[in-house]
């Protein structure tokens, strides 16, 4: 069974940083990508970033460009949103994703088939 499982979330204000990380175990991801993607109240879950370990490497929505940054340890099967200046506007719940057919760098949240349970962010002004 595959499980994606994310931890460190929590509130932060603005202008703080916060590291998510998403363990996954059952399988591995390494040949295909693993992304973090975040949902808003009220509003439809929306892509933040991506990494992939063949051909481009990352990918970042534009309004986090410059202040997250993707990670993954292929070795502990782990992927991590790095979140710095965070603002009110990154208040959200954000979840791992994993794909296990899909052999690029994607942003559609219908190439991804495995997803963490969400971990909340709650930036304060």
């Amino acid at each position: 069974q595959v499980q994606l499982v994310e931890s460190g979330g929590g509130q932060v204000q603005d202008g703080g940083s916060l590291r998510l990380s998403c363990v996954a175990s059952g399988r591995t991801f390494r040949a295909y990508p693993m992304g973090w993607f975040r949902q808003a109240p009220g509003k439809e879950r929306e892509f933040v970033a991506v990494s992939m370990r063949y051909g481009g490497t990352t990918d970042y929505a534009d309004s986090v460009k410059g202040r997250f940054t993707i990670s993954r340890d292929y070795a502990k099967k782990t992927v991590y949103l790095q979140m710095n200046s965070l603002k009110p506007e990154d208040t959200a719940v954000y979840y791992c994703a994993g794909s296990s057919n899909v052999g690029r760098l994607s942003r559609a949240r219908e190439d991804y088939d495995y997803w963490g349970q969400g971990t909340q962010v709650a930036v304060s002004s």
